[in-house]
């Protein structure tokens, strides 16, 4: 196995954050990511990857502080968490989860929370896997989303979506409606660019919502905070390629 590395801010502007890294368009979007890490890393969020230029990586941090929308005193929120091609089946995930375990047991969290879809989400973790790991699902969601525990003291109490995601809908009911953040370099230009200009196209109302603080993520009405579509009030989808004109419809067309 490769060796696994621990980023911090000393080490992230020559080390790469796995996704994006050779995406020109993107440029802009892995600057800003790279800018969210180093503030992040100030609030004792923690990113490892393999040492390779490969998307096999876990990010985690405390949940108090995390950009999600969930009640969940002294755990670990786990955000992206991913291994991908060839290093698929060869034990990495299990090695970067039992990394974030250990973490949580030494800082004496009470256990780790993460979001997934109930059904598999796009830009979410695979939630089938995790319940293999030994996660439980503690809260459902009607837009989809399921909130996954897995406790160190079993005599905590399970964290909770907050009121803010249980409807499924956002404030705002006409037209398309996005919520996105930096915690994503690709959010950036397909938003402000490819969905832009698909919207335009179609003649929609678009109206893109920045969260640009995690006071603000955690009042979101969606707990994918990476990227969330919204048409006329009601959650769409956490598909980032609906953005594109050639994947719009089709995306579109599935919910």
């Amino acid at each position: 196995m490769e060796k696994i590395i621990k980023l911090n801010k000393d080490t992230l502007t020559k080390e790469h954050i796995c996704c994006a890294f050779s995406d020109k368009k993107c440029q802009e979007g892995y600057a800003l990511k790279k800018d969210w890490l180093r503030k992040e890393f100030d609030n004792d969020y923690i990113f490892r990857r393999i040492d390779a230029r490969a998307k096999v990586f876990i990010e985690y941090g405390p949940a108090e502080k995390g950009w999600i929308p969930i009640n969940a005193p002294n755990y670990m929120l786990i955000n992206c968490f991913w291994v991908s091609g060839q290093y698929k089946g060869q034990g990495y995930g299990k090695a970067l989860l039992q990394l974030a375990i250990d973490d949580a047991i030494a800082q004496g969290k009470d256990g780790l929370v993460t979001v997934v879809g109930t059904s598999k989400f796009h830009f979410m973790s695979d939630t089938k896997w995790l319940l293999c790991q030994g996660f439980e699902t503690c809260e459902k969601i009607q837009s989809g989303f399921s909130l996954l525990v897995k406790k160190i003291n079993s005599t905590a109490i399970s964290p909770k979506f907050k009121d803010t995601v249980l409807s499924g809908e956002c404030p705002d009911k006409n037209g398309l409606v996005v919520y996105y953040s930096n915690r994503c370099p690709f959010s950036e230009y397909h938003v402000k660019t490819s969905l832009t200009e698909t919207a335009k196209k179609r003649g929609l109302p678009l109206k893109i919502i920045k969260l640009d603080t995690v006071a603000q993520a955690q009042l979101a009405p969606t707990p994918a905070t990476i990227f969330s579509l919204f048409l006329n009030g009601k959650f769409v989808t956490t598909d980032l390629s609906v953005c594109l004109d050639s994947r719009f419809d089709k995306v579109m067309g599935k919910r």
